[in-house]
């Protein structure tokens, strides 16, 4: 229902709007332009359908500059109700601005500008009253002249009373259109016209129709709301995943987020290449060579039992042992197994063959195996690793962190079932492998070789059942070599028994027997006990502690012997009749100070230390054992070490097998520190007492003659004592000799030690001692002797 005239319109009071109050006509061209229903309204619109007065406060509510559309087509505005093609006319008479009538009106004579104000009056007035015959036709009345009748659009029944306040203009009606395309905007009727044209009053006893109310326009979207909400809720996606990335690195556990992928993650182990070891020249005595590793994927392998029968005889590994590791099993951090190692090492023509037989699940890689070019060359000191790298025996074992490296992984996401391979683009992280350092030893690789004949030949003919031989650089204490027997093939070492493939040189232990005999003497001479022609009575045998002593060269009693006739013919009477003049205090001192009771850490795994007896353990008995190198336990090594120390002018240099090591990142070459060097004789005591120690070899019926090398002059000692297995004596002599050579400047020492059924040093090791000797110096080329051994005068 439409409000009535008189009620205040919902939207507010607004400006008249199409043309001003009757008693208001000298402002027609003032209200005309304020008003809404001229058509200079109709020109403010744009051809968008925006009007620059939709800002102007005074005529629109304040809503309506909020709700407008700014793109809504323009309006077709009717003026005062007139259809389209009278406004037109009406516009096409339209009078031009006041400025430019101004403008033309001062260019006029005076009169004229009168005549055309009255016209321009009187042409106002009439506009103005067709513009209010036009609002008070009824609405659906056929307009004069047009022969059709008006329709309303939508929004067209919605009338309201507009009223000027300020002017007193009647109420009117105004129509609301909305835009659209080829669609009318009609206004009330305006009244009807005579025939002639003009313009009559409304018929009486009709009912004038109330004022129209125009449509509100549509609200539409915002487009600052839009913005604000947009901007919202794009901070809110980028809020929740900030807060969603802090709580997965910050509030979740780190083995929370590795779990995810550890179900389907495959994990590789890199082998780092093994370092190789060295002789002194570089020569390799065991390095790794290019090799196979066969590997399964247990959730890819369709019958175990059926591919491991077939790699079975490829692999050498028994068909049992190979199911099991084919088994579907689980990880322990979770997840299925997809790689279990089958076998390393493997040949790569072994590895080619498996390969061709495309079992499901069986694969190959690239690995390495170690491999020993001298196959038992050196094998008891260099050892051997096992299938997975890491050294079980000899250096092997002993600098196994040096030489193993650390090995690197690959870890990547594989798929499920019959697409179990790499993801492309998936999780992988590859960490490589650093190699292992190499180890170059003090070896010399040939010399090596023909020690290690000699002593072969000569323990087999001898039937010892174990033996070992030394050479050492008497000024550097340098291992030069080091041989044992019964050698073995370090390729494969589980095809020998354990003892076997022990280094008899540092590991066995025994009497020294007579060779300790050297180290009794020369203490003695160094506190001056005795001098270099002192005399020692000897007799049939001494009884010490209710043990007979007793010489295998018998002496009568009261007999005199020289200190290097009691070296020659090795008198244990003579030895202990020192040893009882030097006190246990002082023998026991020395023995420390040649090496004994401790291991030398040459650098071999296992080294036996040995023991000595202390001066509160004797026993009656010990006066007479231990001078002469028994009740004492030691290995070839220390004595031999003792003896370079009397070659090497008295100061004992700790004897060792490492010359340097050479990485395997930079190949930087480091060297060891210096080895423990310490004085145990003087220079002139080492010197006399090496001298006295030729007579064993050079006198008439000395126990060593068999050791001479031809063209040099040579000190030694043989030694017959017991070996000790699992802490008790064996009925075996373990015999040995352990000399120098050039005895006036010393340049190596070579022992050599047996354990046999029957013999002494002088025959099961003397002979070995002269071939490795010589061998030794012609090696290294030192020049023969250049003066004559000298002569001692023996004494019936």
């Amino acid at each position: 229902m439409p409000p009535r005239s008189d009620e205040t319109p919902r939207r507010g009071q607004e400006p008249p709007r199409g043309a001003s109050a009757p008693d208001q006509a000298s402002g027609a061209d003032d209200e005309r332009g304020r008003g809404f229903g001229g058509i200079g309204d109709a020109r403010a619109y744009t051809p968008r359908g925006r009007t620059v007065r939709e800002g102007d406060q005074r005529t629109r509510s304040p809503r309506s500059g909020r709700t407008s559309d700014p793109f809504r087509p323009s309006l077709q505005v009717l003026d005062g109700g007139r259809p389209p093609r009278e406004r037109r006319r009406d516009a096409e008479e339209e009078p031009p601005p006041r400025r430019a009538r101004d403008r033309d009106a001062q260019a006029e004579p005076r009169g004229a500008r009168e005549r055309r104000r009255d016209e321009d009056a009187r042409e106002s007035r009439a506009r103005k009253s067709r513009e209010q015959a036009g609002r008070d036709e009824p609405r659906g009345r056929v307009q004069a002249g047009r022969g059709e009748p008006t329709r309303v659009t939508a929004g067209a029944g919605r009338t309201r009373s507009t009223a000027n306040p300020r002017r007193g203009a009647a109420p009117r009606t105004e129509t609301s259109a909305r835009p659209g395309r080829d669609r009318r905007v009609a206004a009330a009727p305006g009244p009807r016209r005579d025939p002639g044209g003009r313009s009559g009053a409304a018929r009486p006893g009709t009912r004038r129709p109330g004022p129209v109310v125009p449509a509100e326009p549509p609200k539409l979207a915002n487009s600052t709301r839009r913005l604000r909400l947009g901007t919202v809720l794009a901070l809110s996606l980028f809020v929740a995943i900030g807060v969603r990335l802090v709580v997965l690195q910050v509030g979740d556990p780190p083995a929370d987020a590795q779990n995810v992928l550890e179900w389907r993650q495959t994990r590789v182990v890199l082998p780092a290449p093994r370092g190789s070891i060295l002789d002194r020249s570089g020569a390799v005595l065991a390095h790794s060579v290019e090799a196979r590793y066969i590997y399964a994927d247990p959730e890819m392998v369709k019958d175990p039992v059926a591919t491991a029968a077939r790699l079975s005889p490829l692999l050498g590994i028994p068909q049992s042992k190979l199911v099991q590791l084919m088994a579907k099993k689980k990880r322990p951090g979770g997840g299925a197994s997809q790689f279990e190692y089958l076998a390393r090492g493997v040949d790569i023509a072994v590895a080619d063959r498996i390969k061709g037989l495309n079992l499901p699940g069986i694969g190959s890689g690239r690995d390495e195996r170690r491999d020993v070019p001298g196959a038992d060359l050196a094998a008891n000191l260099i050892g051997f690793t096992g299938e997975d790298h890491t050294g079980l025996e000899g250096i092997e074992a002993r600098y196994d962190e040096l030489l193993r490296g650390t090995d690197g992984e690959k870890v990547y996401e594989v798929g499920q079932g019959d697409l179990a391979k790499e993801i492309p683009g998936g999780y992988h992280r590859e960490t490589p492998a650093a190699p292992g350092s190499s180890i170059e030893l003090t070896i010399d690789r040939d010399l090596q070789y023909e020690v290690q004949r000699y002593l072969t030949q000569q323990m087999k003919k001898v039937q010892a059942t174990v033996a070992g031989a030394i050479v050492l650089d008497a000024r550097t204490g340098e291992v030069l070599a080091q041989a044992s027997y019964p050698t073995y093939n370090a390729q494969k070492p589980f095809d020998f028994k354990p003892t076997e493939r022990v280094d008899a040189v540092s590991s066995v232990i025994s009497d020294p027997g007579s060779t300790h005999k050297a180290f009794t003497i020369g203490a003695a001479l160094q506190e001056g006990v005795i001098g270099k022609n002192s005399e020692i009575t000897v007799g049939r045998a001494l009884m010490l502690g209710g043990t007979p002593f007793k010489d295998d060269h018998p002496f009568a009693n009261g007999t005199k012997l020289s200190i290097p006739q009691v070296l020659a013919y090795s008198s244990n009477v003579g030895t202990i009749r020192i040893g009882q003049k030097l006190g246990k205090d002082k023998l026991y001192e020395y023995q420390q100070k040649f090496g004994l009771g401790r291991p030398t850490n040459e650098g071999m795994p296992g080294e036996a230390t040995g023991r000595l007896l202390s001066p509160d353990e004797w026993s009656g008995s010990a006066w007479g054992s231990v001078p002469i190198g028994h009740s004492v336990d030691a290995t070839l090594l220390q004595m031999a070490a003792g003896y370079a120390a009397i070659a090497n002018d008295g100061v004992y240099i700790q004897p060792h097998l490492i010359r340097s090591t050479i990485s395997g990142r930079d190949g930087m070459v480091t060297t060891p520190a210096p080895p423990e060097t310490h004085e145990v004789l003087s220079p002139q005591t080492a010197r006399d007492l090496r001298e006295m120690m030729e007579a064993v070899v050079d006198a008439k019926g000395a126990t060593g003659t068999r050791a001479k090398v031809e063209g040099y002059r040579v000190s030694g000692k043989t030694g017959t004592g017991k070996m000790l297995v699992d802490g008790q004596y064996t009925s075996h002599n373990a015999g040995s000799f352990i000399g120098m050579a050039p005895a006036e400047d010393p340049r190596f020492v070579v022992g050599v030690f047996a354990d046999v059924p029957d013999g002494t040093g002088g025959v099961v090791a003397a002979p070995a001692f002269s071939k490795m000797m010589g061998s030794a110096l012609l090696h290294y080329r030192v020049p023969p002797s250049g003066t004559p051994p000298p002569t001692f005068e023996w004494k019936d």
